[in-house]
């Protein structure tokens, strides 16, 4: 079962459990930040510890999937990913949790 690292923004957090669900159905063994770290850790320690923890778990896993629009922070990841020759996979979430793989040059980024 490889690890994938579920890359997220924190508009996602509240699909964090479905995104979860969707890795092990598709047999691969989840390391999701926000299920992780919670959001953030409710603010009580710094985002950059977090995002530095996050780096270092992405270069540990066997594949970074990418799930809904693009923020500056998963752009890091997939950066990290990327440097590592990492496999990198790209979802769309819908409201409903509806989750379909896309091309790369279908992905969106955050505004």
């Amino acid at each position: 079962m490889k690890i994938i690292y579920t890359a997220i923004s924190k508009k996602m957090f509240y699909h964090r459990f479905s995104i979860s669900k969707y890795v092990l159905n598709n047999g691969g063994a989840p390391l999701n930040p926000f299920m992780n770290f919670d959001y953030f850790m409710g603010e009580g320690i710094e985002r950059d510890k977090v995002r530095e923890a996050n780096n270092r778990i992405v270069e540990m896993c066997d594949e970074l999937w990418v799930f809904g629009d693009i923020s500056n922070g998963v752009v890091a990841e997939i950066q990290i990913a990327n440097q590592k020759n990492k496999p990198v996979r790209y979802f769309s979430v819908d409201d409903h949790a509806n989750i379909i793989e896309l091309n790369k040059n279908q992905v969106k980024f955050e505004k």
